[in-house]
């Protein structure tokens, strides 16, 4: 039977190895736009887990799956990582009540984490982490019916999640073409695998890289507990006798018994702070040298048990704000970018998420921004594809009504709030935010991140992007032509506004150039905007509308 440690230990060996192993799971991602980050949200997500996992002493199956997927919920970032927090919530249900587990609970556990993956993707598609950890998941029932032992059900469970791997470019031509793998299906394996090595005996895989795990929250005070090595602080006031001694001496002497000692004297008195196990020695030490006042003993552990409560506490609460009944909406964004930023709070939105491309945000990280917003509903707008899903985790967890708006680009984010009214109510208005991204156009300009095939097109590294509405359109090596090509290809005749956002990579100048072009090159009867974005990856994202 696996019991609750050998699940604790297959968990946070599996976390290492997938955080020592993300870089080649993210060169599995087949656009090669500079996303390639399958493997470090899925890394992160569970990674999550490791520092809460960590804390457990002999604890229950049960125990170990409940905090595992409480972790990867907040920590899930990317569909990939929201998809795997789904299957540890699985074995957590699964699990519930049980002090060990069999191979038929292991295979009941991640069906059910299966059959919650599907249901949370709108549009499932086979051929990726779904369709591995499915037939791993049947497989696992089937092999159970046969035994109980859970190494050889588990053991089941990770052939067929990796023969299904090898079958995924057959379901998905985009992945032949390219000759990879489903990298979400491949970062399953990678931790199942290092689950099972565990479960069969082996040892817990250290991780060999720090920024696989994300950074642990700090609390400084708690950290300082390994720095008290003496319990009471001692502090007291010697009215000098006459004829004392030195009061070297008295420093000398309590140096010798604890730490962070300070004797300061002048002709009258002499001022004692000293850390020890003993205090009455200190003290004792201390009348040799004349008769005491304002005398002061302090546990400092039970002060720093108090000061790590309270430290936690101000942590956790300092960002929250309760809803407010005079505040019907509020707003959270996701955005990267400093004009971006600026520009979605300028819009009305209270909390902004530094986020996007290569650089999703968790669910957690969405969930303090909505708490953080006292409105009785806060409309969040992900702003990229891959952010939906963490967003969408976070309703379940926060205390006021969330809604997730669909936006899946900087401009649908920016048109959503152009088309908010604070004179309807939540449904109008999610209505009417919604059908506004319909009419939305965006074009986005990036570089190739690899040498690849993709779309019939032969991309080099290096080579300038042109996607519109997330599909390329084309290739260019000259930026200011990719910019002026998008947007006339994007630009119908009804089109009235095109908002040009730049990035951090391009400067003033270009930006101004590139508009002159287009104010040359596009009809009278469209206004132009250009817009400072700050954005990292994409040179230029163009909206039409």
């Amino acid at each position: 039977m696996i019991n609750g440690n050998m699940l604790r230990d297959a968990i946070i060996s599996a976390a290492n190895v997938i955080a020592n192993q993300k870089q080649k799971v993210d060169e599995l991602n087949v656009f090669p736009v500079p996303d390639g980050d399958t493997g470090t949200n899925m890394s992160m997500t569970i990674g999550a887990a490791v520092r809460e996992l960590e804390k457990l002493r002999d604890p229950s199956v049960e125990e170990t799956a409940k905090v595992a997927a409480s972790a990867l919920l907040r920590g899930a970032r990317g569909n990939s990582g929201v998809i795997l927090s789904l299957l540890f919530r699985g074995f957590s249900k699964g699990l519930s009540g049980k002090i060990e587990a069999g191979g038929t609970d292991l295979a009941d556990a991640l069906t059910i984490g299966v059959e919650a993956a599907y249901k949370a993707v709108m549009k499932p598609t086979e051929g990726t982490i779904l369709t591995v950890a499915r037939e791993a998941a049947e497989q696992g029932s089937k092999t159970a019916l046969l035994t109980n032992d859970p190494v050889e059900v588990f053991s089941a469970i990770v052939t067929q999640a990796q023969d299904t791997l090898a079958r995924t470019p057959e379901m998905l031509p985009v992945l032949k073409k390219a000759g990879v793998v489903d990298a979400g299906g491949k970062g399953l394996c990678v931790i199942f695998g290092a689950m099972l090595d565990v479960f069969k005996g082996g040892k817990v895989v250290s991780s060999a890289e720090a920024a696989g795990k994300p950074a642990p929250r700090r609390n400084a005070v708690a950290e300082a507990e390994g720095d008290i090595h003496f319990t009471y602080c001692t502090e007291f006031i010697v009215m000098k006798a006459p004829g004392c001694g030195d009061a070297l001496g008295l420093r000398a002497y309590l140096e010798s018994i604890g730490d962070c000692v300070v004797v300061v004297d002048d002709d009258d008195i002499i001022k004692v702070h000293v850390h020890s196990n003993h205090p009455g020695n200190a003290i004792e030490e201390g009348l040799k040298y004349g008769s005491l006042t304002s005398l002061k003993i302090e546990n400092m552990r039970e002060q720093h048990t108090e000061q790590v409560l309270q430290a936690d506490k101000q942590e956790q609460d300092a960002d929250y704000r309760p809803v407010d009944p005079d505040t019907p909406f509020g707003f959270v964004a996701v955005a990267a970018g400093a004009g971006l930023q600026a520009l979605f709070h300028d819009l009305g939105v209270n909390q902004v998420v530094t986020g996007g491309q290569t650089m999703n945000p968790s669910t957690d990280d969405i969930l303090k921004a909505i708490q953080a917003t006292p409105a009785e509903t806060v409309f969040v707008l992900p702003n990229n594809k891959n952010i939906i899903m963490a967003a969408e985790q976070a309703v379940r967890l926060a205390d006021r009504r969330v809604c997730v708006l669909p936006t899946r680009t900087i401009p649908q984010g920016i048109t959503a709030m152009l088309n908010f009214d604070p004179e309807r109510d939540f449904a109008e208005n999610r209505l009417a935010m919604t059908k506004a991204l319909e009419n939305v156009q965006t074009g986005q300009v990036t570089f190739a991140a690899r040498d690849s095939e993709y779309g019939g097109h032969s991309i080099k590294e290096g080579e300038i992007l042109a996607m519109e509405n997330g599909k390329l359109s084309f290739v260019e090596k000259d930026l200011t032509k990719a910019v002026l090509k998008l947007t006339r290809s994007m630009t119908k005749k009804g089109s009235s506004f095109v908002t040009v956002i730049y990035g951090c990579d391009v400067s003033e100048d270009m930006a101004q150039a590139v508009y002159d072009l287009l104010r040359a090159k596009l009809s009278d009867d469209i206004e132009i905007n250009l817009v400072n974005g700050g954005q990292p990856v994409y040179y230029y994202i163009i909206s039409v509308e």
